[in-house]
């Protein structure tokens, strides 16, 4: 009996101790002027952006998020946004990566075009179009719902405003809900590019940059 009440308060014990240092999860930043951070040396602000994203669709640091860090309030709000406008649009996933890559290619980010070309691709955008967006050159062939958020897309990076003949067709294709979805997720991944571009983030190993600069 003796034996059995010990082995019983050490276990006791061991999960007494495990309960007040859970393990810590898996973390592997990248970064260039930013220097990733490990979970360890997180303020409890940082690891509550860092679980809020683990535990997210997302599932991943990858990207802008160990630069967000260094703000990580602005960065969990940051990363709600995004989650909403990249996975609960109202836009479907084809355009909405369509989007995307647009952004991305407006801002010659590297990283941001490496990863939604892929989704993209994989949300059934046509191989001619991504080509197309990568070179800078409005698309030959797109169906019609393509055409007229291509349309809003340029004109809004390229001049910083829509005409109304584009408003009024946007409108007509995706509803009001869908232009304001639009708008926001170029301007999210706006924000994406900008912290991107600013730490230089890097392409994994082995991967070339594919966006040359636009003229």
């Amino acid at each position: 009996m003796r034996v059995l009440l010990m082995c019983a308060g050490v276990i006791g014990l061991m999960v007494t101790v495990m309960a007040q240092n859970p393990s810590s999860p898996t973390v592997t930043l990248v970064g260039d002027r930013f220097k990733p951070l490990a979970y360890d040396q997180m303020t409890p602000a940082q690891k509550a952006l860092t679980d809020h994203i683990l535990a997210s669709e997302r599932r991943s640091m990858g990207g802008p998020f160990n630069v967000l860090l260094r703000s990580p309030e602005m960065g969990d709000l940051a990363q709600q946004l995004g989650a909403h406008v990249r996975f609960h649009s109202s836009l479907p996933p084809k355009l909405n990566e369509l989007a995307i890559i647009l952004t991305a290619r407006h801002w010659t980010a590297q990283y941001e075009w490496y990863v939604h070309k892929q989704a993209a691709l994989q949300a059934g955008l046509s191989p001619a179009i991504v080509d197309a967006v990568a070179a800078g050159k409005r698309p030959a062939s797109m169906q019609p719902d393509e055409a007229t958020l291509y349309t809003f897309c340029d004109e809004l990076l390229n001049t910083k405003h829509v005409s109304d003949a584009t408003f009024q067709a946007a409108v007509t294709a995706f509803g009001e809900r869908g232009v304001v979805d639009l708008v926001g997720v170029m301007g999210y991944y706006q924000l994406v590019s900008a912290l991107l571009n600013v730490d230089r983030y890097p392409l994994p190993a082995g991967v070339k940059p594919e966006l040359a600069a636009l003229r």
